[in-house]
């Protein structure tokens, strides 16, 4: 089975991508289908033995849609612009920018017919009050006769999406937003020809003096009008995705043959040797072959300092060079860098759906037909019940004045919008701040959990040892005992004489020169420095020297998960330093938070008790479950979930791996291994823990802002299509009028945008 995401060109509204949907199940060798409005995206998949995507394109052509089919060039090539085309988003944007620009050509050309026909209506609505004078038959019959010639233009040329709409209803029997706009404002064009060129004949049947060309001029302006600010506005919620794309570099200076030769990003391929220069950004994946510099990573890792790069340490694409040269073996490339999958992984959230979608969907699949059928009922019962009453003239009046009220107001495009543009947004938020997430599913389930489990090692920790604390009992400056340490531990290979080192390499602490270096197997090393015999190692060590010396404190803090490396003479104990997987500095800060929001945090861990117990107290833990194996946390998981929490879990390896999938929410350090990082929902992309803070409170956010948006989106239609209908016209007088049907569908539309767009600018 087959699964691709591809761009949908022609759809202009939530019942769009049902009818492409339904078309797409029909088709055999089609599994599944799943089409987002707000991102113009349909996902299929299908057995390719029994189908195609050119076939799929097909079968919706006729509707008035297609699929854009990336050519392999395009799937494989890694541009800028070859990968946009691949993912169908730069592409997408220009075609969105020139979409734009025509619209706002045609709303320019409608506004100035929409004054004057809004000039003419108020005048003779409020010559009826005798608020104004009424026109004299001159300046009437020339407003009146300018009317249908502005009316023409608006239908054919400004509304011609909507009769396409009307007629692919007549040919297919398919019904969308702009099926129900071309049969408004088209029944008010015909309805109002057939008025003035049989004026006569007809006169005695019904008022010939009332016409709607008005109403066509007015609500196509102001359907396309809301259309074009929908469309701007729409543009921004996607913008996320553009902005990594411009971190990616566009060519490669690759060494082939002895020779150096600038090619396409799309040309580079595994093993290439490729050259960087300062200031450049890093192409393709890869491990520096030759010569040093400092990358600036902050793109994946947050972090504002650049990061020394030498023979054998990675380089990540879209990364930027600073001021040195070296070469790089490309590892990875096309879709296989991080930075096409971080793009990647954002496009499939952003085209997911939620399932508080679910809903909106089911009801904007029914909707259209049940408006149609609504609509011509309400004419039926207009001329039925309203001809005894008011009289034929008056009744056909007021019942195409609720139809066509009816067909405009009852557009599904606030509600076809309502989830997707929250989502985009929320999604692309969550990437500029370093989290990623993988659909939306996740993004909604996340607002519900109540419990967070987190792994001690990488998530709540470095992950690394760590020198954490320093206790000099002697003379010398705790500088020189550091010195010292580091000149005795520069030749072993302990993964604790590195974190020595690297406390001396952040403090700028020289080591000193050293002679008759010895190991002593299991207890420490020993050498001459500056004419003085060191010895540095653990307790027992010491206790070969026979010093005196207390080892309480030093019992207590290595129950606490420390390891201790004592520095000494054979006359005397110098100093003691402590190494430990130290606690990240965000980690307190961020369990503090998390209660706050009142959720309940469990640290699960394969370390011993007294070391995560420890660590538990100094980070303010609710619970402890240690010494775990991986089939144990994926059971912890469940017991949990068996408790009915909502869980979300947070972890680093691939040992986490399993209770990642199982978790109501898998949350993965972006520092972490891929298999955490595929097998989680959401990534942190800095490894920062406290940005599990932000993706709890992005996600509160987003799904406050989908029920407000499905809440406006739903009252526009449950007041304006009762009111549009006239029910409230026998009690209080009250009938909407289709020109203010058109605005307020217009506007539901930008508002759902609008409040969508908010999101942006919240603090997480």
């Amino acid at each position: 089975m087959h699964t691709q995401t591809y761009r949908v060109k022609g759809m202009h509204c939530a019942s769009c991508s049902a009818i492409i949907e339904k078309t797409f199940k029909k088709i055999v060798g089609v599994h599944s289908a799943e089409v987002n409005y707000g991102t113009e995206k349909a996902k299929v998949s299908f057995d390719t033995s029994k189908t195609n995507p050119q076939e799929l394109s097909r079968h919706i052509e006729p509707l008035g849609y297609s699929l854009e089919i990336p050519s392999t060039a395009e799937e494989m090539g890694m541009s800028t612009s070859e990968h946009a085309a691949h993912m169908g988003l730069n592409q997408s944007k220009k075609e969105k920018l020139a979409e734009v620009a025509d619209m706002r050509t045609k709303v320019l050309a409608a506004i100035p017919l929409t004054i004057f026909s809004i000039v003419v209506m108020g005048w003779d609505a409020l010559a009826q009050f005798e608020v104004v004078s009424a026109m004299s038959t001159v300046v009437y019959e020339f407003v009146h006769h300018l009317l249908p010639i502005f009316a023409t233009y608006m239908l054919f040329v400004v509304g011609k999406p909507y009769l396409w709409g009307f007629y692919r209803f007549l040919r297919y029997g398919k019904a969308n937003m702009d099926t129900l706009i071309g049969i408004g404002t088209s029944v008010a064009f015909l309805y109002s020809f057939i008025v003035m060129a049989f004026e006569e004949p007809l006169r005695q049947f019904i008022n010939v003096e009332h016409t709607y060309y008005d109403v066509t001029i007015v609500v196509i302006a102001f359907i396309t009008l809301g259309k074009y600010l929908e469309a701007k506005a729409k543009i921004k919620t996607g913008d996320a995705i553009e902005k990594l794309l411009n971190l990616q570099a566009k060519t490669a200076l690759v060494v082939r043959e002895g020779k150096e030769m600038e090619i396409s990003i799309s040309q580079v391929v595994h093993g290439d040797r490729i050259m960087i220069k300062p200031g450049s950004r890093i192409p393709v994946d890869g491990t520096v072959f030759e010569g040093s510099s400092f990358v600036d990573e902050s793109m994946v890792t947050g972090e504002p300092m650049p990061v020394e790069k030498s023979v054998g340490t990675t380089v990540v694409s879209g990364t930027i060079n600073t001021t040195g040269s070296f070469t790089f073996t490309a590892t990875k490339v096309g879709s296989q860098t991080l930075l096409a999958r971080i793009i990647k992984m954002v496009e499939d959230a952003q085209g997911s759906r939620a399932p508080i979608q679910a809903l909106a969907d089911k009801i904007s699949a029914v909707f259209v037909p049940i408006v149609l059928v609504f609509a011509f009922a309400t004419l039926g019962v207009w001329l039925l019940v309203g001809t005894p009453i008011l009289g034929f003239s008056q009744a056909l009046s007021f019942g195409l004045t609720s139809l066509v009220g009816i067909l405009v107001i009852a557009c599904p495009c606030a509600l076809g919008l309502a989830t997707p543009t929250a989502i985009i947004v929320g999604v692309g938020k969550g990437a500029k701040e370093g989290i990623l997430i993988k659909d939306a599913a996740t993004l909604e389930k996340l607002h519900k959990v109540d419990t967070v489990v987190v792994d001690k090692t990488g998530t709540l920790t470095y992950g690394k040892p760590e020198l954490v604390s320093i206790q000099n009992m002697s003379q010398l400056s705790e500088e020189k005992i550091i010195s010292i340490l580091a000149t005795l531990e520069t030749k072993s290979e302990h993964p604790i004489a590195h974190a020595v080192l690297e406390y001396a390499k952040t403090k700028n602490i020289s080591a000193l020169l050293a002679s008759d270096f010895e190991i002593i197997k299991g207890k420490g090393v020993t050498a001459f420095i500056e004419g003085t015999e060191y010895f540095a190692g653990n307790t027992k060590l010491i206790a070969d020297l026979k010093l005196s010396f207390n080892l309480n404190k030093i019992e207590a803090e290595t129950l606490q998960g420390k390891t201790p490396i004592i520095l000494a003479t054979k006359e005397a104990v110098l100093g003691v330093v402590m190494v430990a997987d130290a606690i990240k500095s965000e980690a307190i800060e961020a369990v503090r938070n998390l209660h706050t929001l009142g959720i309940r945090v469990i640290m699960l861990t394969g370390d011993n008790k007294n070391t995560a117990g420890a660590i538990a107290k100094d980070i303010g833990i609710d619970e402890v479950v240690a010494e775990v194996l991986p089939e144990d946390k994926l059971n912890t998981i469940k017991e949990l979930q068996g408790q009915g929490r909502i869980v979300a879990m947070a972890g680093d390896g691939i040992n986490d791996a399993p209770a990642l999938a199982q978790a109501d929410v898998g949350i993965a350090m972006g520092t972490g291994t891929d298999v955490a990082i595929e097998t989680a929902g959401i990534t942190l992309l800095h490894g920062d823990i406290s940005k599990l803070v932000k993706a709890v409170r992005l996600s509160k956010l987003t799904m406050r802002g989908i029920k407000q948006n499905l809440f406006w989106a739903f009252i526009y239609n449950i007041i304006g299509i009762p009111l549009a209908a006239g029910i409230f016209y026998p009690v209080f007088g009250w009938l909407l009028s289709p020109v203010f049907a058109g605005f307020a569908m217009a506007f539901s539309s930008v508002s759902v945008v609008g409040n969508s767009l908010r999101l942006k600018a919240k603090n997480l």
